[in-house]
């Protein structure tokens, strides 16, 4: 229930955790799956097509594939699968961002939504906190791929998102400047073709060795200040968040809930 409004709604974003990550970031919310090489439950690419029915019987507004970069081709079988066998909800391909084009190429028709991040402008920060000095260079392709495959922002009646690109951007402690500098990149090259969501719910990781980032964004001097330079600019596709959500409870348990097969299984 947590997403971007017209990705939740009312009923939810059926959402499916994928272990591991092509990125390190330092500060990484879902590090107990991240970075855990024992973390998670492994499953065929038949159960995975039944979880994604499953949850459409729930009535989940889509399927929301997190971290999906790395079982890019399991995941397209899987849903050519569910697709074959009734569903039919939006797929939302939720990622950091780095990704090769290619990738997204060769998903095509499969993503009906991307929810990427955008995370850095600066190449030394990139380097220092998710270990990817190329990441803007890349994001940028990724993105430009992204927004070619599924073209302008629809909805339906209700609100929910059925094609379109939402970049997130997470503002960090010390980074207001180069928030501003990705936003006004984004509004420049892709206007309202695509939606921004502004982040404030950065979490100071407990085991980084960085101390500039071992606090919380300033609400008044960092976070609003970008949602002052966004709204000077002009940007009217924007989500942003407003106090206190900074919380675990924007971390799930991860205890493997749904991923075992139960007997509502529909394949």
């Amino acid at each position: 229930m947590w997403e971007e409004p017209c990705i939740s709604g009312k009923n939810g974003s059926g959402t499916v955790f994928f272990t591991g990550c092509n990125l390190g970031c330092v500060y990484c919310q879902n590090r107990r799956i991240s970075r855990d090489g024992d973390a998670g439950i492994s499953i065929s690419v038949k159960r995975l097509a039944e979880i994604f029915l499953e949850l459409q019987q729930k009535k989940a507004n889509n399927i929301n594939l997190v971290t999906p970069t790395h079982y890019a081709v399991q995941i397209k079988e899987a849903v050519h699968t569910a697709r074959d066998n009734g569903l039919t909800i939006p797929i939302v391909y939720n990622c950091s961002g780095y990704e090769l084009a290619e990738t997204i190429e060769y998903l095509g028709d499969d993503i009906q939504i991307y929810l990427t991040d955008f995370k850095y402008w600066d190449r030394q920060k990139a380097k220092e906190y998710s270990f990817a000095e190329n990441y803007r260079a890349e994001a940028i392709k990724a993105l430009d791929a992204m927004v070619k495959n599924v073209g302008e922002p629809e909805f339906d009646e209700n609100g929910i998102m059925q094609r379109g690109v939402i970049v997130r951007h997470l503002v960090l402690p010390g980074n207001a400047a180069d928030s501003m500098k990705i936003i006004g990149f984004l509004h420049r090259r892709y206007c309202d073709g695509i939606y921004l969501s502004i982040m404030n719910q950065y979490t100071p990781p407990i085991d980084a060795k960085l101390p500039e980032i071992l606090r919380k964004s300033t609400e008044k001097d960092e976070y609003d200040s970008v949602l002052e330079y966004a709204d000077e600019i002009g940007i009217n596709n924007l989500f942003y968040q407003e106090g206190g959500t900074v919380s675990e409870s924007f971390i799930p348990d991860f205890d493997g809930f749904g991923v075992l097969k139960t007997n509502d299984t529909v394949i």
